[in-house]
């Protein structure tokens, strides 16, 4: 009686071992199921975890912004570059590397489109110059002119790598005024920031900046370009040919176009495409 007993119990010992080893490995299969289909939705059908995405400097603030919203919706981490769009664009075609470029300026994202280095791209926002003064604006700036007054101390945006740089070159070229112009530029800068930064600290005399760099820094001055004078960039957003992650790169290009990401790219001063006023 008591072996038969003891024979019951190990029965029920093995059953009860028998059941749990089942209900633990059906739920690691659930989660894993789960966890599979999590990321593939996450990953527009990719396994990717983050990207890269090279922006300009101009650019950082409100992408910055949409990087932590995509974040929160997909679950893909997007990983930045701010850095000159000219620096950025020796760097992709250096190193073959990253999924995104976001250029301060469409000629940037042409030439990488020329050379073969991008696959697609859309048109997200706008960049207008203005002449940026420190608060007081002492030295009396008022027009493109007056920049080249004698006298008068600039720093600009280094025109070998910050999209800035080369539009002002551009644009004073234009007025007939360059040389007297660079005459006056008694520092040059890799970012816009850093040009910022100077003019803020009244450092010098007066810069040409991006407005919507510009628009609430309550330490700078702003004098607007005469459209017929100006040079408004477009600022465009490509898919790079050699991309990891070409579906969720897209993915995270069309939310930089969708309203969401708009409504941030005003929030920080842009003027989003397409707009009237801008175009032609």
């Amino acid at each position: 009686m008591k072996r038969r007993a003891g024979l019951l119990f190990v029965a029920f010992v093995c059953l009860l071992a028998a059941c749990v080893c089942l209900s633990a490995c059906g739920s690691e299969a659930e989660v894993a199921q789960t966890t599979t289909s999590a990321t593939a939705t996450a990953g527009f059908g990719e396994d990717a975890a983050s990207i890269m995405v090279y922006a300009g400097a101009g650019m950082k603030k409100p992408m910055e912004e949409i990087g932590l919203a995509f974040e929160e919706q997909h679950g893909v981490v997007v990983e930045y570059n701010f850095t000159g769009s000219g620096a950025q664009l020796s760097q992709i075609e250096l190193t073959h590397q990253g999924d995104v470029f976001m250029p301060g300026s469409a000629m940037y994202l042409d030439t990488a489109e020329e050379k073969g280095l991008v696959e697609y791209r859309q048109n997200v926002a706008y960049h207008i110059p203005v002449i940026t003064v420190p608060q007081g604006n002492p030295a009396n700036i008022t027009c493109l002119d007056d920049l080249a007054k004698p006298d008068i101390k600039l720093v600009w945006g280094d025109p070998e790598v910050a999209a800035i740089g080369k539009t002002g070159i551009g644009i004073v070229k234009k007025a007939g005024i360059y040389e007297a112009v660079w005459k006056n530029v008694v520092a040059t800068f890799p970012t816009m920031n850093e040009v910022m930064l100077q003019i803020s600290l009244g450092q010098a005399d007066a810069a040409i900046n991006w407005w919507d760099t510009v628009k609430f820094d309550d330490t700078i001055e702003v004098i607007e370009i005469p459209r017929e004078q100006n040079d408004i960039k477009l600022i465009p957003v490509g898919l790079l040919k050699f991309s990891e992650h070409p579906q969720t790169s897209r993915g995270f290009m069309d939310f930089c176009v969708s309203e969401q990401g708009k409504a941030i790219f005003e929030k920080h001063g842009f003027v989003t495409y397409p707009d009237p006023d801008y175009e032609g």
